[in-house]
């Protein structure tokens, strides 16, 4: 099998938890957490994020294989694993930081972000709030936030945030899990 890798950045929430979702996805050969769509100068850190102030959102970089996973595929498992309806907020997350984000990186990948949207849309009640932009700079995250879950399950938000959303994921993607 050739290897078609590809690259998708979202941001749905604590890149934490969207890390944690895709770290079970079949198809996904890495997980960078990081930083994309603000405007500070310079590479932002965890601190000045959480402060709202630089605009940046918090988002993973996911290098997948095109041959077992789709880009839309990626999308439609992003999209219903938080929710895309809440503006600058998942849960008790709340702030620009923690807004519903799609960043392309090609005009094909677009297409595929406004498809999926306007095709999820009939199963939400409340309209979808996702931004889709174009991926300017992203910034890798430090090093603690990388493969959190995973170091980190016993961790409060872990069992009670992160736990949940992959009792969902194995529920409604059963098919796309590794």
């Amino acid at each position: 099998m050739s290897e078609n890798i590809q690259i998708a950045t979202v941001g749905g929430g604590c890149f934490w938890c969207t890390e944690a979702v895709f770290q079970e996805v079949k198809g996904v050969e890495k997980i960078v957490s990081g930083y994309s769509g603000g405007n500070a100068p310079g590479k932002p850190t965890y601190r000045e994020i959480c402060s709202g102030l630089t605009g940046h959102a918090e988002v993973i970089q996911i290098t997948f294989n095109a041959d077992i996973i789709s880009y839309q595929d990626i999308l439609v498992v992003f999209m219903t694993t938080h929710d895309p309806t809440t503006l600058n907020r998942q849960g008790a997350d709340r702030g620009t930081q923690y807004r519903s984000v799609i960043y392309y990186h090609n005009n094909i990948q677009q297409k595929i972000a406004e498809t999926v949207l306007e095709e999820i849309q009939p199963y939400y009640d409340d309209k979808i709030v996702t931004e889709i932009s174009a991926l300017d700079i992203f910034y890798e995250a430090e090093e603690e936030h990388q493969n959190y879950y995973r170091e980190n399950t016993q961790q409060g938000y872990c069992s009670f945030v992160i736990a949940p959303k992959l009792s969902k994921l194995r529920k409604l993607h059963a098919d796309k899990l590794a």
